[in-house]
Protein backbone atom coordinates (compact mmCIF):
# COMPACT_ATOMS: atom_id res chain seq x y z
CA UNK A 1 0.00 0.00 0.00
CA UNK A 2 1.47 3.33 -1.03
CA UNK A 3 1.10 6.11 1.51
CA UNK A 4 0.43 9.59 0.17
CA UNK A 5 1.88 12.45 2.18
CA UNK A 6 -0.30 15.54 1.88
CA UNK A 7 1.69 18.59 0.88
CA UNK A 8 1.64 21.58 -1.45
CA UNK A 9 4.44 23.22 -3.41
CA UNK A 10 4.88 26.96 -3.24
CA UNK A 11 7.18 28.90 -5.56
CA UNK A 12 8.43 32.05 -3.85
CA UNK A 13 10.09 34.76 -5.89
CA UNK A 14 11.80 37.92 -4.63
CA UNK A 15 10.92 37.23 -1.02
CA UNK A 16 13.67 37.70 1.52
CA UNK A 17 14.55 38.62 5.11
CA UNK A 18 11.64 39.12 7.47
CA UNK A 19 9.10 38.68 4.69
CA UNK A 20 10.34 35.12 4.04
CA UNK A 21 10.27 34.26 7.74
CA UNK A 22 6.76 35.61 8.19
CA UNK A 23 5.57 33.82 5.04
CA UNK A 24 6.93 30.44 6.16
CA UNK A 25 5.47 30.88 9.63
CA UNK A 26 2.08 31.59 8.14
CA UNK A 27 2.31 28.42 6.06
CA UNK A 28 3.14 26.39 9.17
CA UNK A 29 0.13 27.78 11.01
CA UNK A 30 -2.19 27.06 8.12
CA UNK A 31 -0.98 23.63 7.05
CA UNK A 32 0.67 22.05 10.13
CA UNK A 33 -1.15 18.79 10.94
CA UNK A 34 -0.86 19.44 14.65
CA UNK A 35 -2.64 22.79 14.43
CA UNK A 36 -5.84 23.17 16.44
CA UNK A 37 -7.89 23.84 13.31
CA UNK A 38 -6.63 20.67 11.66
CA UNK A 39 -7.25 18.60 14.79
CA UNK A 40 -10.80 19.91 15.15
CA UNK A 41 -11.52 19.26 11.47
CA UNK A 42 -10.28 15.69 11.68
CA UNK A 43 -12.13 14.78 14.87
CA UNK A 44 -15.43 16.19 13.78
CA UNK A 45 -14.89 19.10 16.16
CA UNK A 46 -14.99 16.77 19.16
CA UNK A 47 -12.84 17.72 22.13
CA UNK A 48 -10.31 15.20 23.39
CA UNK A 49 -10.65 14.81 27.17
CA UNK A 50 -7.77 15.68 29.47
CA UNK A 51 -5.96 12.67 30.92
CA UNK A 52 -7.08 11.68 34.42
CA UNK A 53 -4.98 12.43 37.49
CA UNK A 54 -4.50 9.02 39.11
CA UNK A 55 -3.09 8.74 42.62
CA UNK A 56 -2.59 4.96 42.67
CA UNK A 57 0.80 3.64 41.62
CA UNK A 58 -0.62 1.55 38.77
CA UNK A 59 -3.79 1.89 36.71
CA UNK A 60 -5.31 1.23 33.31
CA UNK A 61 -8.62 1.55 31.49
CA UNK A 62 -9.25 -0.47 28.33
CA UNK A 63 -11.95 -0.78 25.72
CA UNK A 64 -13.36 -4.25 26.40
CA UNK A 65 -14.40 -4.64 22.77
CA UNK A 66 -10.88 -4.41 21.37
CA UNK A 67 -8.54 -4.58 24.38
CA UNK A 68 -7.14 -1.18 23.41
CA UNK A 69 -5.52 0.78 26.25
CA UNK A 70 -7.26 4.16 26.60
CA UNK A 71 -5.09 5.31 29.49
CA UNK A 72 -2.34 3.65 31.48
CA UNK A 73 -0.10 4.48 34.41
CA UNK A 74 2.61 1.88 35.00
CA UNK A 75 0.16 -0.52 33.40
CA UNK A 76 2.87 -3.13 32.74
CA UNK A 77 4.45 -2.95 36.20
CA UNK A 78 4.06 -5.99 38.46
CA UNK A 79 2.07 -5.55 41.68
CA UNK A 80 0.49 -7.79 44.27
CA UNK A 81 -3.17 -8.15 43.24
CA UNK A 82 -4.77 -9.21 46.56
CA UNK A 83 -8.39 -10.36 46.17
CA UNK A 84 -8.96 -9.16 42.61
CA UNK A 85 -7.30 -12.54 41.94
CA UNK A 86 -10.71 -14.04 42.68
CA UNK A 87 -12.09 -12.89 39.32
CA UNK A 88 -9.78 -15.40 37.65
CA UNK A 89 -10.78 -18.06 40.16
CA UNK A 90 -14.48 -17.45 39.58
CA UNK A 91 -14.10 -17.52 35.80
CA UNK A 92 -12.28 -20.87 35.85
CA UNK A 93 -14.81 -22.38 38.25
CA UNK A 94 -17.73 -21.33 36.04
CA UNK A 95 -16.00 -22.70 32.96
CA UNK A 96 -15.14 -26.04 34.56
CA UNK A 97 -17.90 -26.89 37.04
CA UNK A 98 -21.55 -27.75 37.41
CA UNK A 99 -22.79 -24.87 39.56
CA UNK A 100 -25.16 -27.22 41.34
CA UNK A 101 -22.33 -29.52 42.38
CA UNK A 102 -21.31 -29.87 46.04
CA UNK A 103 -18.09 -28.47 47.44
CA UNK A 104 -16.82 -30.19 50.58
CA UNK A 105 -14.37 -28.12 52.62
CA UNK A 106 -11.14 -29.87 53.60
CA UNK A 107 -8.88 -29.19 56.55
CA UNK A 108 -6.24 -27.81 54.18
CA UNK A 109 -8.71 -25.40 52.59
CA UNK A 110 -9.90 -23.99 55.89
CA UNK A 111 -6.57 -23.69 57.68
CA UNK A 112 -4.19 -22.60 54.92
CA UNK A 113 -4.79 -18.88 55.58
CA UNK A 114 -2.71 -16.04 56.97
CA UNK A 115 -3.71 -14.19 60.11
CA UNK A 116 -6.49 -11.64 59.59
CA UNK A 117 -7.62 -13.07 56.26
CA UNK A 118 -11.32 -12.63 55.46
CA UNK A 119 -13.25 -15.87 55.90
CA UNK A 120 -16.68 -17.33 56.54
CA UNK A 121 -15.40 -19.47 59.41
CA UNK A 122 -15.88 -22.67 57.42
CA UNK A 123 -14.46 -25.84 58.96
CA UNK A 124 -13.54 -29.30 57.71
CA UNK A 125 -16.60 -31.15 56.46
CA UNK A 126 -18.76 -28.09 55.73
CA UNK A 127 -20.55 -28.20 52.38
CA UNK A 128 -21.91 -25.60 49.96
CA UNK A 129 -22.90 -25.75 46.32
CA UNK A 130 -20.50 -24.34 43.73
CA UNK A 131 -22.97 -21.52 43.10
CA UNK A 132 -23.14 -20.62 46.80
CA UNK A 133 -19.36 -20.68 46.96
CA UNK A 134 -19.14 -18.25 44.04
CA UNK A 135 -21.37 -15.76 45.84
CA UNK A 136 -19.23 -16.12 48.96
CA UNK A 137 -16.08 -15.66 46.86
CA UNK A 138 -17.14 -12.56 44.93
CA UNK A 139 -19.34 -10.79 47.50
CA UNK A 140 -17.72 -11.67 50.82
CA UNK A 141 -14.24 -12.36 49.37
CA UNK A 142 -13.93 -15.38 51.66
CA UNK A 143 -10.46 -16.85 51.27
CA UNK A 144 -11.10 -20.40 52.45
CA UNK A 145 -13.86 -20.58 49.84
CA UNK A 146 -11.25 -19.86 47.17
CA UNK A 147 -9.17 -22.75 48.48
CA UNK A 148 -12.15 -25.10 48.52
CA UNK A 149 -13.15 -24.20 44.97
CA UNK A 150 -9.58 -24.73 43.77
CA UNK A 151 -9.51 -28.18 45.30
CA UNK A 152 -12.94 -28.94 43.86
CA UNK A 153 -11.81 -28.05 40.32
CA UNK A 154 -8.25 -29.36 40.25
CA UNK A 155 -7.73 -31.53 43.31
CA UNK A 156 -5.15 -29.22 44.88
CA UNK A 157 -4.32 -25.54 45.17
CA UNK A 158 -1.07 -25.95 43.25
CA UNK A 159 -2.82 -27.73 40.37
CA UNK A 160 -5.45 -24.98 40.23
CA UNK A 161 -2.72 -22.33 40.21
CA UNK A 162 -1.26 -24.02 37.14
CA UNK A 163 -4.68 -23.80 35.51
CA UNK A 164 -4.84 -20.11 36.40
CA UNK A 165 -1.48 -19.48 34.76
CA UNK A 166 -2.48 -21.38 31.64
CA UNK A 167 -5.65 -19.31 31.36
CA UNK A 168 -3.75 -16.08 31.94
CA UNK A 169 -1.34 -16.94 29.11
CA UNK A 170 -4.25 -17.80 26.82
CA UNK A 171 -5.77 -14.37 27.51
CA UNK A 172 -2.54 -12.64 26.49
CA UNK A 173 -1.11 -11.95 29.96
CA UNK A 174 2.69 -11.79 29.85
CA UNK A 175 3.58 -10.47 33.32
CA UNK A 176 1.34 -12.57 35.54
CA UNK A 177 1.99 -15.51 37.85
CA UNK A 178 -0.49 -17.00 40.30
CA UNK A 179 0.23 -19.41 43.16
CA UNK A 180 -3.13 -19.38 44.95
CA UNK A 181 -6.83 -18.78 44.19
CA UNK A 182 -7.42 -15.92 46.64
CA UNK A 183 -4.55 -13.42 46.35
CA UNK A 184 -3.11 -13.52 49.86
CA UNK A 185 0.47 -12.31 50.00
CA UNK A 186 3.09 -14.40 48.23
CA UNK A 187 6.23 -13.07 46.49
CA UNK A 188 5.49 -15.27 43.45
CA UNK A 189 1.88 -14.12 43.13
CA UNK A 190 1.68 -11.00 40.98
CA UNK A 191 0.12 -9.38 37.93
CA UNK A 192 -0.01 -5.99 36.21
CA UNK A 193 -2.89 -3.54 35.72
CA UNK A 194 -2.99 -4.37 32.01
CA UNK A 195 -2.88 -8.15 32.50
CA UNK A 196 -5.58 -7.88 35.14
CA UNK A 197 -7.71 -5.88 32.73
CA UNK A 198 -7.43 -8.70 30.18
CA UNK A 199 -8.54 -11.19 32.82
CA UNK A 200 -11.45 -8.98 33.88
CA UNK A 201 -12.41 -8.45 30.25
CA UNK A 202 -12.86 -12.23 29.87
CA UNK A 203 -14.61 -12.49 33.24
CA UNK A 204 -17.17 -9.80 32.42
CA UNK A 205 -17.89 -11.47 29.09
CA UNK A 206 -19.31 -14.40 31.08
CA UNK A 207 -23.00 -13.80 31.80
CA UNK A 208 -23.10 -16.11 34.84
CA UNK A 209 -20.19 -14.30 36.46
CA UNK A 210 -21.77 -10.90 35.76
CA UNK A 211 -25.03 -12.03 37.33
CA UNK A 212 -23.30 -13.13 40.53
CA UNK A 213 -20.92 -10.19 40.55
CA UNK A 214 -23.69 -7.58 40.44
CA UNK A 215 -25.72 -9.12 43.28
CA UNK A 216 -25.83 -6.80 46.30
CA UNK A 217 -26.81 -9.41 48.91
CA UNK A 218 -27.12 -13.17 49.10
CA UNK A 219 -28.31 -15.57 51.81
CA UNK A 220 -26.04 -18.50 52.64
CA UNK A 221 -27.32 -21.61 54.43
CA UNK A 222 -26.29 -22.61 57.94
CA UNK A 223 -22.92 -24.33 58.42
CA UNK A 224 -21.36 -26.12 61.38
CA UNK A 225 -20.29 -22.93 63.15
CA UNK A 226 -22.83 -20.44 61.80
CA UNK A 227 -26.55 -20.02 61.33
CA UNK A 228 -27.90 -18.97 57.94
CA UNK A 229 -26.60 -15.50 57.12
CA UNK A 230 -26.74 -12.79 54.48
CA UNK A 231 -23.56 -11.55 52.83
CA UNK A 232 -23.27 -8.27 50.94
CA UNK A 233 -21.23 -6.96 48.02
CA UNK A 234 -17.96 -5.27 48.93
CA UNK A 235 -17.64 -3.10 45.79
CA UNK A 236 -19.25 0.22 46.77
CA UNK A 237 -19.72 1.53 43.23
CA UNK A 238 -22.56 -0.99 42.76
CA UNK A 239 -24.85 0.54 45.40
CA UNK A 240 -27.26 3.14 43.95
CA UNK A 241 -27.56 4.88 47.34
CA UNK A 242 -23.81 5.15 47.84
CA UNK A 243 -22.03 8.35 46.85
CA UNK A 244 -19.49 6.22 44.97
CA UNK A 245 -22.17 4.58 42.77
CA UNK A 246 -21.28 4.49 39.08
CA UNK A 247 -24.02 4.24 36.46
CA UNK A 248 -23.62 1.34 34.08
CA UNK A 249 -21.39 -0.82 36.28
CA UNK A 250 -21.49 -4.49 35.25
CA UNK A 251 -19.23 -6.00 37.90
CA UNK A 252 -16.01 -5.69 39.80
CA UNK A 253 -13.85 -6.89 42.67
CA UNK A 254 -12.10 -5.22 45.57
CA UNK A 255 -8.82 -6.26 47.14
CA UNK A 256 -6.52 -5.32 49.99
CA UNK A 257 -3.45 -6.69 51.73
CA UNK A 258 -0.63 -5.01 53.59
CA UNK A 259 1.66 -5.43 50.55
CA UNK A 260 -0.87 -4.85 47.78
CA UNK A 261 -2.57 -1.80 49.23
CA UNK A 262 -6.01 -1.15 47.77
CA UNK A 263 -6.71 -2.87 44.46
CA UNK A 264 -9.91 -2.53 42.46
CA UNK A 265 -11.29 -3.93 39.20
CA UNK A 266 -14.43 -2.44 37.68
CA UNK A 267 -16.39 -3.02 34.48
CA UNK A 268 -18.92 -0.50 33.17
CA UNK A 269 -21.00 -0.18 30.03
CA UNK A 270 -22.75 2.84 28.52
CA UNK A 271 -24.31 3.27 25.10
CA UNK A 272 -22.87 0.00 23.86
CA UNK A 273 -19.33 0.83 25.01
CA UNK A 274 -17.85 -1.49 27.64
CA UNK A 275 -14.77 -0.47 29.63
CA UNK A 276 -12.60 -2.24 32.20
CA UNK A 277 -10.69 -0.18 34.77
CA UNK A 278 -8.00 -1.55 37.09
CA UNK A 279 -6.36 0.27 40.00
CA UNK A 280 -3.41 -1.26 41.88
CA UNK A 281 -1.29 -0.20 44.86
CA UNK A 282 -3.64 2.60 45.93
CA UNK A 283 -3.81 4.21 49.32
CA UNK A 284 -7.51 4.85 49.82
CA UNK A 285 -7.99 6.53 46.41
CA UNK A 286 -9.14 3.41 44.53
CA UNK A 287 -12.76 4.52 44.04
CA UNK A 288 -11.90 8.09 43.02
CA UNK A 289 -9.21 6.78 40.67
CA UNK A 290 -11.62 4.30 39.13
CA UNK A 291 -14.26 6.96 38.52
CA UNK A 292 -11.64 9.16 36.87
CA UNK A 293 -10.51 6.29 34.64
CA UNK A 294 -14.02 5.37 33.54
CA UNK A 295 -15.09 8.98 32.96
CA UNK A 296 -12.01 9.52 30.83
CA UNK A 297 -12.51 6.27 28.92
CA UNK A 298 -16.12 7.00 28.01
CA UNK A 299 -15.26 10.58 27.02
CA UNK A 300 -12.39 9.37 24.84
CA UNK A 301 -14.56 6.75 23.15
CA UNK A 302 -17.24 9.35 22.47
CA UNK A 303 -14.60 11.64 21.00
CA UNK A 304 -13.27 8.90 18.75
CA UNK A 305 -16.73 7.94 17.48
CA UNK A 306 -17.42 11.50 16.31
CA UNK A 307 -14.40 11.61 14.00
CA UNK A 308 -14.36 11.49 10.19
CA UNK A 309 -15.28 8.48 8.13
CA UNK A 310 -18.45 6.59 7.24
CA UNK A 311 -21.47 6.50 9.47
CA UNK A 312 -21.74 3.35 11.60
CA UNK A 313 -25.49 3.31 10.93
CA UNK A 314 -25.30 3.13 7.17
CA UNK A 315 -24.98 0.01 5.09
CA UNK A 316 -22.55 -0.53 2.26
CA UNK A 317 -22.52 -1.93 -1.23
CA UNK A 318 -20.11 -4.33 -2.89
CA UNK A 319 -19.27 -3.32 -6.46
CA UNK A 320 -17.68 -6.12 -8.40
CA UNK A 321 -16.08 -3.61 -10.74
CA UNK A 322 -14.08 -0.44 -10.10
CA UNK A 323 -15.45 2.56 -8.17
CA UNK A 324 -16.44 4.01 -11.54
CA UNK A 325 -19.25 1.47 -11.91
CA UNK A 326 -22.53 3.33 -12.41
CA UNK A 327 -24.80 0.65 -10.93
CA UNK A 328 -22.69 -1.64 -8.75
CA UNK A 329 -24.14 -4.98 -7.74
CA UNK A 330 -24.76 -5.53 -4.06
CA UNK A 331 -22.26 -8.25 -3.24
CA UNK A 332 -23.93 -8.85 0.10
CA UNK A 333 -27.20 -9.89 -1.46
CA UNK A 334 -26.31 -13.56 -1.35
CA UNK A 335 -25.26 -13.36 2.29
CA UNK A 336 -28.48 -12.17 3.91
CA UNK A 337 -29.26 -15.57 5.38
CA UNK A 338 -26.53 -15.06 7.99
CA UNK A 339 -23.44 -17.06 8.86
CA UNK A 340 -22.92 -20.67 7.95
CA UNK A 341 -24.47 -22.66 10.77
CA UNK A 342 -22.61 -25.60 12.21
CA UNK A 343 -24.20 -29.02 11.56
CA UNK A 344 -26.84 -29.92 14.11
CA UNK A 345 -27.72 -26.34 15.00
CA UNK A 346 -30.99 -24.94 13.71
CA UNK A 347 -31.13 -21.14 13.99
CA UNK A 348 -34.03 -19.87 16.02
CA UNK A 349 -34.54 -23.07 18.03
CA UNK A 350 -32.63 -21.82 21.07
CA UNK A 351 -33.57 -18.80 23.19
CA UNK A 352 -30.47 -16.82 24.00
CA UNK A 353 -32.09 -15.01 26.90
CA UNK A 354 -33.20 -18.24 28.54
CA UNK A 355 -29.92 -20.04 27.96
CA UNK A 356 -27.85 -17.17 29.33
CA UNK A 357 -29.76 -17.35 32.59
CA UNK A 358 -28.62 -20.92 33.11
CA UNK A 359 -25.20 -22.47 33.51
CA UNK A 360 -23.34 -22.43 30.23
CA UNK A 361 -21.03 -25.27 31.18
CA UNK A 362 -23.89 -27.65 31.77
CA UNK A 363 -24.59 -27.45 28.04
CA UNK A 364 -20.95 -27.79 27.01
CA UNK A 365 -20.62 -29.38 23.59
CA UNK A 366 -24.34 -29.04 22.81
CA UNK A 367 -25.64 -26.67 20.13
CA UNK A 368 -22.16 -25.31 19.55
CA UNK A 369 -21.93 -22.71 16.81
CA UNK A 370 -24.09 -19.94 15.37
CA UNK A 371 -27.54 -19.34 16.84
CA UNK A 372 -30.03 -16.66 15.82
CA UNK A 373 -32.68 -14.85 17.83
CA UNK A 374 -34.84 -11.79 17.21
CA UNK A 375 -31.86 -9.47 17.77
CA UNK A 376 -29.24 -11.17 15.60
CA UNK A 377 -26.64 -13.91 15.46
CA UNK A 378 -24.56 -15.02 18.42
CA UNK A 379 -22.04 -17.82 18.90
CA UNK A 380 -21.78 -20.59 21.47
CA UNK A 381 -18.26 -21.94 21.86
CA UNK A 382 -17.41 -25.62 22.45
CA UNK A 383 -17.00 -25.03 26.19
CA UNK A 384 -20.61 -23.82 26.40
CA UNK A 385 -19.78 -20.13 26.88
CA UNK A 386 -20.87 -17.38 24.53
CA UNK A 387 -18.48 -15.25 22.52
CA UNK A 388 -18.57 -11.56 23.47
CA UNK A 389 -16.20 -8.66 22.82
CA UNK A 390 -13.85 -10.81 20.75
CA UNK A 391 -12.77 -11.86 17.28
CA UNK A 392 -13.70 -15.28 15.89
CA UNK A 393 -11.79 -16.91 13.04
CA UNK A 394 -13.97 -19.67 11.64
CA UNK A 395 -12.91 -21.54 8.51
CA UNK A 396 -10.66 -18.65 7.55
CA UNK A 397 -13.41 -16.02 7.92
CA UNK A 398 -13.05 -13.34 10.61
CA UNK A 399 -16.06 -12.17 12.61
CA UNK A 400 -16.34 -9.54 15.32
CA UNK A 401 -18.64 -10.37 18.25
CA UNK A 402 -19.58 -7.18 20.06
CA UNK A 403 -19.56 -6.80 23.87
CA UNK A 404 -23.28 -7.64 23.95
CA UNK A 405 -22.51 -10.99 22.35
CA UNK A 406 -23.92 -10.34 18.86
CA UNK A 407 -22.21 -10.65 15.49
CA UNK A 408 -21.24 -7.29 14.02
CA UNK A 409 -22.50 -6.14 10.63
CA UNK A 410 -21.94 -2.87 8.79
CA UNK A 411 -19.42 -0.23 9.85
CA UNK A 412 -17.62 -0.49 13.17
CA UNK A 413 -15.14 2.07 14.57
CA UNK A 414 -12.46 0.74 16.91
CA UNK A 415 -10.90 2.90 19.60
CA UNK A 416 -7.61 3.32 17.73
CA UNK A 417 -9.54 5.13 14.98
CA UNK A 418 -9.64 2.23 12.51
CA UNK A 419 -12.87 1.57 10.62
CA UNK A 420 -13.89 -1.96 9.67
CA UNK A 421 -16.80 -3.12 7.56
CA UNK A 422 -18.62 -6.39 8.23
CA UNK A 423 -20.79 -7.81 5.49
CA UNK A 424 -24.35 -8.98 6.16
CA UNK A 425 -22.94 -12.47 6.63
CA UNK A 426 -20.76 -11.07 9.42
CA UNK A 427 -17.56 -11.65 7.45
CA UNK A 428 -14.95 -8.92 7.85
CA UNK A 429 -14.51 -7.21 4.48
CA UNK A 430 -10.99 -7.33 3.01
CA UNK A 431 -9.76 -6.00 -0.35
CA UNK A 432 -13.28 -4.71 -0.75
CA UNK A 433 -15.03 -1.56 -2.04
CA UNK A 434 -18.00 -0.20 -0.04
CA UNK A 435 -20.36 2.50 -1.28
CA UNK A 436 -21.89 4.62 1.47
CA UNK A 437 -24.19 7.58 0.76
CA UNK A 438 -22.72 7.94 -2.70
CA UNK A 439 -19.11 7.80 -1.48
CA UNK A 440 -16.66 4.99 -2.07
CA UNK A 441 -14.40 3.52 0.63
CA UNK A 442 -11.83 0.75 0.40
CA UNK A 443 -11.05 -1.92 3.01
CA UNK A 444 -7.46 -3.15 2.72
CA UNK A 445 -6.08 -6.64 3.03
CA UNK A 446 -6.08 -6.41 6.84
CA UNK A 447 -9.71 -5.23 6.91
CA UNK A 448 -8.90 -1.64 7.91
CA UNK A 449 -10.43 1.17 5.87
CA UNK A 450 -7.60 2.91 4.01
CA UNK A 451 -7.02 6.66 4.34
CA UNK A 452 -4.52 9.00 2.67
CA UNK A 453 -3.55 6.14 0.41
CA UNK A 454 -3.86 4.72 -3.08
CA UNK A 455 -6.19 1.73 -3.44
CA UNK A 456 -5.50 -1.00 -6.01
CA UNK A 457 -6.12 0.36 -9.48
CA UNK A 458 -4.62 3.73 -8.63
CA UNK A 459 -7.67 5.18 -6.89
CA UNK A 460 -6.67 7.99 -4.51
CA UNK A 461 -8.30 7.98 -1.05
CA UNK A 462 -8.41 11.18 0.99
CA UNK A 463 -7.95 11.71 4.74
CA UNK A 464 -11.50 10.51 5.38
CA UNK A 465 -10.97 7.39 3.28
CA UNK A 466 -13.17 8.62 0.43
CA UNK A 467 -12.19 7.96 -3.17
CA UNK A 468 -11.39 11.34 -4.65
CA UNK A 469 -12.51 11.34 -8.27
CA UNK A 470 -10.54 14.50 -8.91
Amino acid sequence: MTEMKGYRKFHVYKVHGRMLTAFLLALCLVFAPESAAYAAQNTGGASVPAEPQIQAQGAVVIDAATGQVLYGKNENTKYYPASITKLMTALLVIENCDLNGTVTFSKTATTNLEAGAVSLGMVEGDQLTVRQCLYALLLKSANEVGNALAEHVSGSISAFASLMNQKAAALGCTNTHFVNPHGLNDPNHYTTPYDMALIARAAFANSTLREIDTTLSYKLPATKKSDARTITMGHKMLYPNDSRYYEGIIGGKTGFTSLAGNTLVTGAERNGVRLVAVVMKANGTHYADTKALLDYGFAKMASASSGPGPSPQTSGGDPSASPQAQAPADGDAADTSGPVVDPGVVPGTDSRQDSLQGTNTQQSGQNTGWIQDSTGWYYRKPDGTYAAGEWLNLDGVEYWIDPNGYMATGWRLFVNGDWYYFRSSGAMAKDYWVQDNGKWFYLGGNGVMMKNAVAPGGYILDADGVWNEN
